[in-house]
């Protein structure tokens, strides 16, 4: 088993133990590795979801950019309730797994297909 394969494991685990979400594990494959190489960077490959700025960059470079939504105060709303999904007591938030509730709560998973 490769690092990759390492870190889908460990973000399907966070998923389903913390998100108490049924991971989709070829949606998880592809997101993860749309992360590029930032999901071996111990900085780079987590959220800090209390941080303005960086919440700020995922609405526009994931949500706008990635995904092709629209921007409007719905973002926002999206971005809290993945944070609210994960837990907003739970420290290490994972970039894979944040980037795949986004994609879900906002029906974008053909993003990845």
């Amino acid at each position: 088993m490769g690092k990759r394969d390492e870190l889908i494991a460990k973000y399907a685990d966070d998923l389903k133990n913390k998100c108490k979400v049924t991971p989709d594990m070829a949606l998880l494959t592809k997101v993860t590795i749309g992360c590029g190489p930032s999901i071996y960077d111990r900085d780079a490959s987590t959220v800090a979801a209390s941080n303005k700025d960086e919440m700020e960059r995922i609405k526009t470079n994931y949500l706008i950019k990635k995904l092709g939504l629209k921007d409007g105060p719905n973002l926002m709303a999206g971005i809290d309730a993945a944070i609210d999904t994960y837990g907003k007591s739970e420290r290490t938030k994972y970039r894979a797994v944040f980037y795949y509730l986004l994609a879900k709560h906002f029906g974008k998973e053909s993003a990845y297909k």
